[in-house]
């Protein structure tokens, strides 16, 4: 089953899965099964089958989607984690995953308009896989560490490589405003049969620009929680964003960045799709 967070009918936030089709409110102002889905999350509603009988129903065609996590506590993010990206980049081999924070503030929904910032020139896609976590983890081990994961999503962390070359620090490229693309949908760990052959792909007006398989990551899940986990708890509803492959702008020959009228969309097996079209920072 598919899960978002989305603007019902009457106009107010809420949460619910879709079904063919077909968004089955799930929040508040429907089966009140959790305020939010990060509540859900949170509480470990997905332990079992969601029942969906008797909810309020509004298409997903016409729908305005939110975050699918709104406000989660953490948002980290391993950097040049794709053996094809890290060939591309001409960095060497790591002994620890790349890590780096990006503040809930700035993410973003599903099908939003994304500001290309005034002050960069330099604006790049990168189309990953998040994790979401479902229990406090402190201190995991690789043996541990899979109970911590409640679920998947989509993220594109949007980088304004000028910003992020300025030092050797990468917080400026990575948090200008709606430049994290969430969603549209957060499927349960349970429901995904083999994370590692999950086929990731970004596409910028139709064009293929990364394609590879998840078990291309240098650090897989567990090894990116046991060190995550060992230096901050990690709490219900923290967001891990695993890395990008290889094909992303600041690499193509010659660099091609994106601009106002560009549609990114990125696609996993099982995951669905987000898509977003850029516009000029006004």
């Amino acid at each position: 089953m598919h899960y978002a967070s989305y603007v019902d009918s009457q106009g107010r936030p809420t949460w619910g899965a879709d079904s063919e089709g077909v968004l089955h409110d799930l929040g508040p102002s429907g089966l009140n099964v959790a305020p939010t889905l990060q509540d859900a999350i949170s509480s470990g509603v997905f332990a079992n089958p969601v029942p969906l009988d008797d909810s309020p129903t509004q298409p997903v065609d016409g729908t305005s989607f939110l975050p699918v996590i709104h406000n989660p506590g953490k948002v980290i993010c391993i950097g040049v984690n794709y053996r094809s990206h890290r060939e591309e980049t001409g960095r060497v081999e790591a002994t620890h995953p790349t890590v780096f924070l990006r503040f809930a503030d700035t993410l973003a929904a599903h099908g939003d308009a994304i500001p290309i910032p005034a002050a960069s020139q330099m604006y790049d896609y990168e189309g990953e896989i998040a994790i979401v976590i479902g229990q406090h983890t402190h201190r995991a081990t690789r043996e541990n560490a899979w109970p911590a994961v409640s679920g998947y999503a989509l993220f594109n962390d949007l980088s304004a490589r000028d910003w992020q070359r300025h030092t050797g620090q990468w917080t400026p490229g990575k948090n200008f405003p709606a430049s994290g693309p969430f969603g549209p949908y957060f499927v349960p760990a349970g429901e995904m049969t083999d994370i590692n052959q999950v086929v990731l792909q970004t596409r910028v007006n139709g064009e293929i620009r990364q394609h590879a398989v998840f078990a291309d990551l240098i650090f897989d899940i567990p090894a990116i929680i046991e060190y995550v986990s060992a230096f901050t708890a990690l709490a219900p509803a923290d967001v891990i964003v695993t890395g990008t492959p290889g094909g992303v702008g600041a690499f193509m020959e010659p660099p091609t960045f994106l601009a106002p009228g560009d549609v990114v969309e990125i696609e996993a097996t099982g995951l669905g799709t987000l898509r977003n079209i850029l516009v000029a920072d006004n």
